[in-house]
């Protein structure tokens, strides 16, 4: 009977050998996963013995992770921006960067004021959630095309209460009409990866992320333009455009938002120093 510590060790070397980054890290999570605790408590009790079921499912999680399937979409659920949201291979796994895109519209938006918000590209509701767990006097429509995405979002704005401030739509950008001079922002992180790039993807993007998702199947900029030039008729008079971008596409998205009659353009970076949200204002 193998220990907890044991485990985790030969677990841990089996992911390194199947190219797994972080595979110790990776290994403790999905124990701990299965065993109801967290990372630190795994070690107050590195020499207690499991029983076969958790060892079975051990060994299923591991052998999963070694085929490079996502360790989020292997325990179903992700953390982002302090609250906690269920994924699986039908939505995008909302990551630590996103999070400048929310940070930027709290900073730039009165905390307390109504405010009507576009969110395009919905996937897990994690943008449209957060945002409306930080403004509480907001309401929300939130778009995405896929049927299956969208279930996702609104299970995970139950899970997070509020599901009565968000509308939740399941619809083509592109075939979207609403109400002219409808929203105060508009917030979206479209897909961004252009055709060439995704192919050289790692292999847990390639091939069990949503392709839909990722890229546009072009030059990476399609959606940025798409969505600026609907904008205009959308947003209220001063109404703001809060973007995502992907590396080296600030300055490509600034442009574009300069030639759809934007306004006080301006760009934040993220952890890193990489230029990530582009923020405009209609004039």
């Amino acid at each position: 009977m193998y220990s907890i510590l044991e485990l985790i060790e030969r677990s841990a070397d089996y992911l390194k050998s199947k190219g797994v980054e972080s595979p110790r890290l990776n290994a403790e999570l999905l124990l701990a996963n299965i065993l109801n605790c967290n990372r630190m408590e795994l070690y107050l009790k590195y020499d207690q013995p499991l029983k076969d079921l958790e060892i079975n499912k051990y060994r299923e999680f591991i052998s999963r992770r070694g085929k490079r399937e996502p360790l989020q979409y292997i325990i179903g659920k992700v953390e982002f921006y302090g609250l906690n949201f269920i994924v699986n291979e039908n939505v995008l796994i909302p990551r630590q960067e996103t999070e400048i895109l929310i940070d930027t519209v709290l900073l730039q938006t009165e905390k307390n004021k109504n405010t009507k918000i576009l969110d395009i590209g919905t996937g897990s509701g994690n943008i449209p959630i957060s945002l409306a767990k930080n403004f509480p006097h907001s309401e929300i429509d939130s778009i995405d095309i896929s049927n299956d995405a969208i279930e996702i979002a609104k299970q995970n704005a139950k899970i997070n209460s509020v599901e009565d401030r968000i509308n939740f739509i399941v619809n083509d950008f592109r075939n979207f009409n609403y109400l002219k001079n409808q929203y105060d922002l508009i917030v979206s992180n479209p897909p961004y990866i252009n055709l060439r790039e995704y192919n050289l993807l790692e292999k847990e993007l390639l091939e069990f992320e949503p392709k839909i998702a990722l890229t546009d199947f072009n030059d990476g900029l399609s959606f940025y333009k798409m969505i600026s030039q609907k904008a205009k008729l959308l947003l209220k008079p001063k109404g703001k455009i809060f973007y995502e971008v992907g590396i080296s596409q600030a300055e490509s998205v600034k442009n574009i938002l300069k030639e759809n009659n934007f306004i006080n353009i301006m760009i934040a970076k993220d952890y890193l120093g990489i230029d990530r949200v582009v923020v405009g204002e209609l004039n």
